[in-house]
């Protein structure tokens, strides 16, 4: 939604600039300084030609060229100290910037991230704060001394001759409506530009990262046709906005060019008849002259302020979008690790989940939920810890409502092994420890419990080794151990462990297993699984279909009732079972 131009500037100067007021107010003394050197050196002019050129007064060459020069050396060290001042605020708002919108997505809700791409997110992180971060740069070092440099080049004129400034100003009231025009198209245009620059980060993120399906299919012509799709609209709406934006320069030139005729009609004619001098002239006509580039600036900043403020109007919807999951008053860990499950019904859009899903997991012990896929078991997950909340009906954890909880809190009473664990590109001792400080004691005990130690020995860099993007440089079954070595190292009460080795090989699932076993001990653990063989040890197998219980109890129960879960072990292992 389209945002006032005040509304936008006050929300960055309130979050973002004012900080940094005090070394602005510097810049900006020294920003007036060399706007000024150019009306002074135009004013310079007029002894230049009065007394040196017409007088012929030789010995004020001296004063008038030292002067002069004087001037440009100062414009010189005051461009340089502004410039700095202010290359530092801008880098300074664009990393603070960055950084608070990560921090702010991070804490966003699981649905957020269902219908923004990771690859959207980062054209907001990094495309959209950078457009912010050069036009404000653009701003403050260039129509700030732009301003103060026609302020006092007109200043100039006018002392010189109001009638001539007067004309020279004539054809300013028909840039008025063009530039408004103007400035509505092209933020107009760089709002779909910004979505397509999104479009385009979405696509290079997905071919990337699923770049072994591209190869396998053999479809590189058709998503390089598709990205180029993007690209080409992208290009098309760039140089539309770039062609539009051109129409405000233009016509200032033409403005201008109208002007300087008009002066040189009247001046010319007054300093001919001796009414007035040619120093008058020379100094009106070069703080004229001087004058046409900051006013070709500004002009060309007023569609330039339209793109930045497409990209702060994204920014801040991000800002403005607040999550639904809000962290509870109790902070005290709870009593027990009883979780209960009471009439949950939970929806994705227009598609129910879970209906009336009710079931209890005992302190201690582990409990198993199995069912055909989409049956709602990995919501259960995302349910415990809060990801999402139900529409209707209670989840609780030692008899208090998961709500009440504090959400660092309650999530610090889970350890998490899933089917493909989240590693990053960081040391092995990084994706382990997950920045959080590890005794040794405790460190090596986690290693040995997930047969950590049994592969990064071997490694050249040891636990130094980095695990690569992804965890690409790591096995499937590597990637699984450190996962396991997280949890262990976490100790967490309530272990959660989604197909955790559905997709190893059988040497890899035997010592993952083995190190699930281990983890598992002493912790109350919700297991999901796909291969009835890991769970038939558990003390509770909870069926789902459709979102609610089908039947529950021990293996040997559920074999007993012949029900739905005999009907699933029959169907892996045949009639044996």
């Amino acid at each position: 939604m389209s945002q006032p131009t005040n509304a936008l500037f006050s929300r960055i100067w309130a979050d973002y600039l004012k900080p940094h007021s005090a070394v602005m107010a510097v810049a900006f003394t020294f920003m007036v300084i060399e706007g000024s050197t150019l009306a002074a050196l135009s004013w310079m002019l007029k002894p230049l030609f009065d007394r040196v050129f017409v007088g012929g007064d030789t010995g004020a060459i001296w004063w008038v060229g030292g002067a002069i020069f004087s001037l440009f050396l100062i414009r010189a060290f005051t461009s340089v100290i502004n410039r700095t001042l202010l290359a530092r605020v801008s880098q300074a708002v664009a990393a603070r910037m960055q950084t608070d919108l990560l921090g702010h997505i991070m804490r966003l809700d699981a649905q957020f991230f269902q219908t923004n791409p990771p690859g959207a997110l980062l054209e907001r992180i990094q495309g959209d704060t950078m457009a912010v971060q050069d036009i404000w740069r653009v701003f403050i070092t260039g129509a700030g001394r732009d301003i103060v440099s026609l302020i006092a080049l007109f200043a100039v004129a006018l002392a010189i001759d109001p009638r001539w400034t007067a004309i020279a100003l004539v054809g300013a009231p028909l840039l008025i409506l063009p530039t408004l025009l103007v400035q509505r198209y092209i933020r107009r245009k760089m709002r779909d530009t910004r979505v397509r620059a999104s479009d385009r980060a979405t696509r290079i993120d997905e071919v990337l990262h699923g770049i072994q399906t591209v190869r396998l299919n053999r479809i590189e012509d058709y998503q390089q046709a598709r990205f180029a799709a993007i690209v080409d609209k992208i290009r098309d709406s760039e140089t539309r906005i770039a062609g539009i934006g051109a129409v405000v320069p233009a016509l200032i030139d033409v403005v201008t060019g109208l002007g300087f005729v008009g002066v040189l009609w009247l001046g010319g004619a007054e300093v001919t008849a001796g009414e007035r001098t040619v120093g008058d002239f020379m100094a009106f006509f070069t703080a004229l002259s001087l004058a046409f580039q900051p006013l070709r600036r500004l002009g060309a900043l007023a569609g330039s302020w339209q793109i930045a403020a497409a990209s702060l109007e994204r920014i801040y919807g991000i800002f403005d979008t607040r999550a639904t999951v809000l962290s509870g008053a109790r902070a005290e860990a709870p009593d027990s690790t009883e979780i209960r499950l009471d009439d949950v019904h939970l929806s994705y859009g227009d598609h129910p989940v879970l209906n009336g899903l009710s079931f209890t997991a005992e302190p201690g012990q582990t409990t198993a939920l199995v069912g055909p896929s989409g049956a709602g078991k990995s919501t259960v997950f995302n349910l415990l810890t809060r990801m999402i909340d139900p529409r209707s009906g209670q989840v609780t954890l030692g008899g208090v409502d998961l709500r009440d909880y504090d959400l660092a809190t309650l999530r610090d009473q889970f350890s998490v092994v899933s089917q493909e664990p989240a590693l990053f590109d960081e040391t092995l001792r990084d994706n382990i420890t997950l920045g959080n400080p590890a005794e040794p004691e405790a460190l090596a005990r986690a290693l040995r419990t997930a047969h950590v130690s049994d592969f990064a020995e071997r490694l050249p860099h040891g636990l130094a080794s980095r695990a690569g993007p992804r965890g690409s440089a790591l096995s499937g079954g590597q990637r699984q151990r450190i996962a396991i070595a997280r949890a262990v190292l976490r100790d967490a009460p309530i272990l959660l462990l989604d197909e955790a080795t559905s997709a190893l090989d059988a040497a890899s699932e035997r010592l993952v297993q083995a190190a699930l076993d281990d983890l598992s001990q002493d912790r109350t653990t919700l297991v999901i699984a796909h291969r009835l063989s890991t769970v038939r040890a558990a003390d509770k197998i909870v069926v789902i279909e459709a979102g609610r219980v089908a039947e529950q109890g021990s293996h040997d129960q559920l074999m007993a009732k012949d029900g739905a879960y005999a009907a699933l072990v029959r169907l892996q292992f045949g009639a044996r079972e």
